[in-house]
C-alpha cells in the first residue's frame, strides 16, 4: 500500500497501546513488550532476547570480542553503551541529574542508586534477618554477616577478608601505601578514618567528652573505655575461669592463655606470639630496628624491658633481693637462675639421656646434639647454627661489625675468642711451636696445617678425581665443581655460588658497595677484579691476545668469547633441541623456552619473568622511573629500545632494510608490516567476513565497516557513527558551520 510522505512514519499502529512506527518490523518487535516473548535464543547458555541487537551484544560476552575502541585511551568496550559511559570519564560530561537535589552523575545506574537516597528506599532484604538495602552490593557484603564468608585472600599472608576495601587497607600493611595525607603537617596514613581522627589534633577538636571529669576525646570508642575507669564496669568476662576484663582487646588476650592459641606469626621464623605487641617487638630482632633509646648513654633497644632493665645499669638500682644470701640483681630472670644455686634445683631434663640443667635454655642447646637441629638461619646467606651465639658471631661477617676492641691498639674483632688470641701478639705469648722449625702459633690449628709444608702431607682426597689437599676447606671448594653443588645462595635473586667468598663479591651489585678504588681517577668498584681490569684502561695494556688474528684484550673473558668467533664454537648445547650457544648466559636464557620457567618475581604484583632484564623493565611500570634520556630534547623513556628508537627521530637512520625493494625503516616491527607487501601475508581475519589483512589496525576498521549506525528520523543506515550525525541535520536544518 502507497502513503502520502507525511503519513509514512505512522503507517504501522500498535492495537494494545496506539504507538504508531514507521515500518513493520520496528512494529513486530514492540508487540514483543506486550506478549513477552522472545524468540531469540543464544545455543551456548539457552538465554533468550527480544530483540536481534540485544541478542548480538551478549553474543560479545562468550567471544569476548570488544569492536568498540575509545579515540582518546584505546580502551575496548563489547558495547557501545560501555563506550559511551566511558567517553564520559574523558569529557567529564554527567548527563543524568537528580530532580530533588540536582547532583549530577555520569551513568544511569548511578543516578538510580542515588534516588534512594531521598526517598529511602531499600528494595533488597536480608532473607535470614529481614535488613534492608538500597543497593545489593549492600547486601550482598551483608550476608557474609551470616555465611561468614571471607572471599578476598590477601596474596602476600593468606589472610581473608569479608570486604574488598578491608582487604585494600590490609595490602597497605605489606606495600607500606600511605594514600591519605595530611594537609597540614604532610603525615600520611593507610586509610581515610585514621587521617580524620589525625586531622582533630591540628583543629584541637575532641568531640566526645566525659560526663564523670569533662575529659575529651577524639574518638567515641577511646571514650567508652575511659568511662569504665570511673564506673569500673568489666563487662568482658573468661567464660574459663570467671575473670573480667574492661575491653574486649585484653579479655581476648586473656584467652589465649587457656586455649594456648598464637595466632600471630612471625613471616621470617615461623614464631608464633598471643598478642600483636609481642610480635611487634618480636619482629626488632630481625630488622633490627631499635627505637628506644637510653637518655643517659644514647644506646638503644628493641623492647621498653630491654631500656627498663639498661636504665639500672645507669642507677644502680637492683630490685630484685636473694632472701638466701641478699645478693642482688637488676632483672627477676638473673634472680630466679640465681636462687637455684643455693638449691642445687636442676629442673629440666633431657628425656633421651637424662642430664639435667637449671635453665631451660640449657636444655634446649643440649637437645640439638642429639638431634643435629640447627634453628638459627642466616638471612643473608641461610647458614644455619645450633647456638644462637654462633649465629651472633657469623652474621657480623655480613655486616662487618667488630664489637671487641684490643685495648693496645685498637684492632677490633667481630669475636671474642679472635681478641683472645690477637692479645697474644702484644704479651708475644704464643703457646704452640712447630718442632721442626721452631716457628711459633698462637692457635693449635694454625700449627697443624703449618705442619703439613714440612710433611708434604695432604690427607683430604677427592673420591672423584684423587685431588689431594692439605686443608678441608681446599677440598670443600674443589668437590662443587664435579657435584655441581652451589650452596651459597643470594637472598635478593637466588643465583648461587659454589664459594662464599663469590658470593660475597656477588651481594655488592645488590647493595652498590664499591671497596675498591682506582688510584688514578677515584672510580670505585664491587670487586678486585673490576678494579684490575679498569685499570688496564688507564695503562693501555692488554695482556690477552688472540693467536689467530693477534687481536689484544685487557680481559681474558673477553679474548674467550672472541676467540669462538674465529673457531664457530658454540661449546654450551641445548640437551632438549640441541640448539648450540657461545656462552652460558645465551644458554641459560634458552632453556627457559623449553621449561616455562620464570624465576624472576616482581614483589609488587607477583608477575614472572624468565629474565631479570624483563623484570627490571616491568617493575619501572610500579615506579614510573624513566631512566633513560634523549641527550638531544631531554625526554625520557622507560626503556632503553623506545629511547633507542626515539633517537632515530634526531638522527635520521633508519637501519631496518627491506630485502626485496631496499626501503629503509626506523623500527623492526614496520620493516615487518612492510614485507607483508611483498609477501601478501595477511595473518588478520575478520570474524564476521572472513576478509583477511595484513595490518591489526585495517582490520580494525573493517569490524567498524559492520556495524550499522541509524538515523533515528528515518531509519536510514550509515556504515560510520559520525555519518549519522551529519546526516540528522537535513531534517533539523541545523548548520554549526558559518
Amino acid at each position: 500500500m502507497d502513503f502520502p510522505a507525511g503519513d509514512k512514519r505512522n503507517a504501522f499502529k500498535c492495537t494494545v497501546c496506539n504507538q504508531t512506527f514507521s515500518q513493520g518490523c520496528d512494529l513486530g518487535d514492540h508487540l514483543r513488550t506486550h506478549t513477552g516473548e522472545k524468540p531469540l535464543v543464544r545455543t551456548v547458555c539457552q538465554k533468550t532476547f527480544s530483540y536481534s541487537h540485544k541478542l548480538r551484544d551478549h553474543l560479545r560476552t562468550h567471544t569476548g570480542e570488544k569492536p568498540f575502541e575509545c579515540t582518546v585511551c584505546q580502551k575496548t568496550f563489547s558495547q557501545t553503551s560501555g563506550l559511551r559511559d566511558h567517553v564520559r570519564t574523558h569529557t567529564g560530561e554527567k548527563p543524568f541529574a537528580c530532580t530533588v537535589c540536582q547532583k549530577t552523575f555520569c551513568r544511569s545506574d548511578n543516578l538510580r542508586v542515588h534516588l534512594r537516597t531521598h526517598t529511602e528506599k531499600k528494595p533488597f532484604e536480608c532473607t535470614v534477618c529481614q535488613k534492608k538495602f538500597s543497593q545489593t552490593s549492600g547486601l550482598r557484603a551483608h550476608l557474609r554477616t551470616h555465611t561468614g564468608e571471607k572471599p578476598f585472600e590477601c596474596t602476600v599472608c593468606q589472610k581473608t577478608f569479608s570486604y574488598s576495601h578491608k582487604l585494600r587497607d590490609h595490602v597497605r600493611t605489606h606495600t607500606g601505601e600511605k594514600p591519605f595525607e595530611c594537609t597540614v603537617c604532610q603525615k600520611t596514613f593507610c586509610r581515610s578514618d585514621k587521617l580524620r581522627v589525625h586531622l582533630r589534633t591540628h583543629t584541637e577538636e575532641k568531640i566526645f567528652e566525659c560526663t564523670v571529669c569533662q575529659k575529651t576525646f577524639c574518638r567515641s570508642d577511646n571514650l567508652r573505655v575511659h568511662l569504665r575507669t570511673h564506673t569500673e564496669e568489666k563487662p568482658f568476662e573468661c567464660t574459663v575461669c570467671q575473670k573480667k576484663f574492661s575491653q574486649t582487646s585484653s579479655l581476648r588476650s586473656h584467652l589465649r592463655t587457656h586455649n594456648g592459641e598464637k595466632p600471630f606469626e612471625c613471616t621470617v621464623c615461623q614464631n608464633t606470639f598471643c598478642r600483636s605487641d609481642e610480635l611487634r617487638d618480636h619482629l626488632r630482632t630481625h630488622t633490627g630496628e631499635k627505637p628506644f633509646e637510653c637518655t643517659v648513654c644514647q644506646k638503644t633497644f628493641s623492647q621498653t624491658s630491654g631500656l627498663r632493665d639498661h636504665v639500672r645499669t645507669h642507677t644502680g638500682e637492683k630490685p630484685f633481693a636473694c632472701t638466701v644470701c641478699q645478693k642482688t640483681f637488676c632483672r627477676s630472670d638473673n634472680l630466679r637462675v640465681h636462687l637455684r644455686t643455693h638449691t642445687e634445683e636442676k629442673p629440666f631434663e633431657c628425656t633421651v639421656c637424662q642430664k639435667k640443667f637449671s635453665q631451660t635454655s640449657g636444655l634446649r642447646a643440649h637437645l640439638r646434639t642429639h638431634t643435629g637441629e640447627k634453628p638459627f638461619e642466616c638471612t643473608v646467606c641461610q647458614k644455619t647454627f645450633s647456638y644462637s651465639h654462633k649465629l651472633r658471631d657469623h652474621v657480623r661477617t655480613h655486616t662487618g661489625e667488630k664489637p671487641f676492641e684490643c685495648t693496645v691498639c685498637q684492632k677490633t674483632f667481630c669475636r671474642s675468642d679472635k681478641l683472645r688470641v690477637h692479645l697474644r701478639t702484644h704479651t708475644e705469648e704464643k703457646l704452640f711451636e712447630c718442632t721442626v722449625c721452631q716457628k711459633t702459633f698462637c692457635r693449635s690449628d694454625n700449627l697443624r696445617v703449618h705442619l703439613r709444608t714440612h710433611t708434604e702431607e695432604k690427607p683430604f682426597e677427592c673420591t672423584v678425581c684423587q685431588k689431594k689437599f692439605s686443608q678441608t676447606s681446599s677440598l670443600r671448594s674443589h668437590l662443587r665443581t664435579h657435584n655441581g653443588e652451589k650452596p651459597f645462595e643470594c637472598t635478593v635473586c637466588q643465583n648461587t655460588f659454589c664459594r662464599s667468598d663469590e658470593l660475597r663479591d656477588h651481594l655488592r651489585t645488590h647493595t652498590g658497595e664499591k671497596p675498591f678504588e682506582c688510584t688514578v681517577c677515584q672510580k670505585t668498584f664491587s670487586q678486585t677484579s673490576g678494579l684490575r681490569d679498569h685499570v688496564r684502561t688507564h695503562t693501555g695494556e692488554k695482556p690477552f691476545e688472540c693467536t689467530v688474528c693477534q687481536k689484544t684484550f685487557c680481559r681474558s673473558n673477553t679474548l674467550r668469547v672472541h676467540l669462538r668467533t674465529h673457531t664457530e664454537e658454540k661449546v654450551f648445547e641445548c640437551t632438549v633441541c640441541q640448539k648450540k650457544f657461545s656462552q652460558t648466559s645465551g644458554l641459560r636464557s634458552h632453556l627457559r623456552t623449553h621449561t616455562g620457567e620464570k624465576p624472576f618475581e616482581c614483589t609488587v604484583c607477583q608477575k614472572t619473568f624468565s629474565q631479570t632484564s624483563g623484570l627490571r623493565d616491568h617493575v619501572r611500570t610500579h615506579t614510573g622511573e624513566k631512566p633513560f634520556e634523549c641527550t638531544v630534547c631531554q625526554k625520557t623513556f622507560s626503556y632503553s629500545r623506545k629511547l633507542r628508537d626515539h633517537v632515530r627521530t634526531h638522527t635520521g637512520e633508519k637501519p631496518f632494510e627491506c630485502t626485496v625493494c631496499q626501503k629503509t625503516f626506523c623500527r623492526s616491527d614496520k620493516l615487518r608490516v612492510h614485507l607483508r607487501t611483498h609477501t601478501e601475508e595477511k595473518p588478520f581475519e575478520c570474524t564476521v567476513c572472513q576478509k583477511k589483512f595484513s595490518q591489526t589496525s585495517s582490520l580494525r576498521f573493517r569490524r567498524v565497516e559492520h556495524l550499522v549506525y541509524q538515523c533515528t528520523v528515518c531509519q536510514k543506515t550509515f556504515s560510520r557513527s559520525y555519518k549519522p550525525r551529519v546526516h540528522v541535520r537535513t531534517h533539523t536544518g541545523e548548520k554549526p558551520f558559518q
